[in-house]
């Protein structure tokens, strides 16, 4: 077990592709989608507080709509491991500013991991071990770490990292450069990708020196890095939106890829929970459903009063949350954050965001 780990969750995001069950106080992270129990944000600390045993190396940045949700779902969480961003700017201020803080506290030699708040991870065990061995790489090595999935089938929603010269084997497993970064491919691209064998899925999980990133943003994000060194969260305001494969993966040659394959799923929709949850049955159901001539559907209401009555449908998803019940079709769920975008524009529906 890796002790020198500093893992961070990143828990601002606003999971609208899993609406109306996420909402604007209640997002992805904080709901349980898998049955356990727990949500995906407790799972997730739960799965890196493996590395240390101990709160106080666990940090958390997240946004102040949020912050008193984090609090209430980890409490042991120490206050001052608990970054607050005034105002979302995506993943390269936040990835930035924590490892500010993190240098500060434990110098540029410690080891920071960045974990997405809402992921799904089927084999903790391999988790532990793949993350041993990018914390090994990072330690011995200028190297910015990503772990890349390998991938099951041709996904045009993921981006894909492609993997160059083998630099070592670490812990039981073979560390490459990154050759390049792809962002979403169309499907015949996806297909030339998973035919080579040297492309994985990014995952936004990275590992690395904090040291390391922070010259490295220097470099190419000074806009982002600079304003925050000088004035801290103060200066977010000013900070440019940019995520960090933008703003540093793509540009910096410190970028090693570790193919992971200890199954997993960012959860980018409600189709992820078919993949998760279905099996061999007909539908996936988490209501009471009565259903006639129904199949290959996703099934769910949040109350317990509640049934859901279907009649010769298929491929379809069905949501009741409160007050609002979403109907869509399977291959057209990424277009609900159109309709979010129709309900925020008219005061009247305020309540179902």
């Amino acid at each position: 077990m890796t002790s020198s780990l500093i893992p961070v969750i990143l828990a601002g995001g606003k999971g609208e592709r899993f609406w109306p069950l996420s909402r604007k106080h209640r997002p992805k992270q904080f709901l349980s989608l898998d049955g356990s129990g727990k949500s995906l944000l407790q799972a997730t600390s739960d799965r890196l507080l493996a590395f240390s045993g101990v709160w106080e190396k666990l940090w958390v940045c997240t946004s102040s709509q949020l912050a008193d949700g984090v609090r209430s779902q980890l409490p042991l969480l120490p206050v001052d491991n608990l970054l607050v961003e005034p105002e979302g700017r995506d993943t390269a201020p936040a990835v930035a500013w924590t490892t500010l803080e993190i240098a500060r506290r434990y110098g540029d030699n410690a080891v920071v991991g960045f974990f997405p708040a809402d992921h799904w991870i089927a084999d903790e065990s391999a988790f532990q071990e793949t993350i041993n061995a990018a914390t090994q790489l990072a330690a011995e090595k200028e190297a910015i770490v990503t772990l890349g999935i390998k991938p099951n089938y041709p996904s045009t929603g993921y981006g894909y990292i492609e993997q160059g010269e083998q630099v070592g084997t670490f812990g039981e497993l073979p560390a490459y450069r990154v050759s390049r970064f792809t962002e979403k491919p169309d499907r015949e691209t996806a297909e030339t990708f998973l035919s080579t064998g040297r492309f994985s899925w990014n995952s936004g999980m990275f590992v690395f020196r904090a040291g390391v990133v922070l010259q490295e943003l220097r470099t190419h994000a000074p806009e982002i890095i600079y304003p925050l060194a000088e004035k801290s969260v103060i200066a977010y305001p000013q900070l440019p939106k940019k995520s960090i494969d933008y703003a540093l993966m793509e540009k910096t040659n410190l970028a090693y890829v570790l193919p992971a394959s200890f199954g997993w799923d960012d959860l980018g929709d409600w189709n992820a929970i078919e993949r998760l949850l279905k099996g061999d049955k007909l539908n996936v159901e988490l209501a009471t459903h009565v259903g006639l001539d129904t199949k290959g559907s996703i099934i769910y209401a949040n109350g317990e009063d509640e049934t859901i009555v279907t009649i010769g449908l298929e491929d379809v998803v069905i949501v009741r949350d409160r007050n609002v019940t979403l109907i869509v079709k399977k291959d057209r769920t990424q277009e609900i954050k159109q309709v979010l975008k129709k309900l925020q524009d008219d005061p009247k529906f305020t309540d179902l965001l």
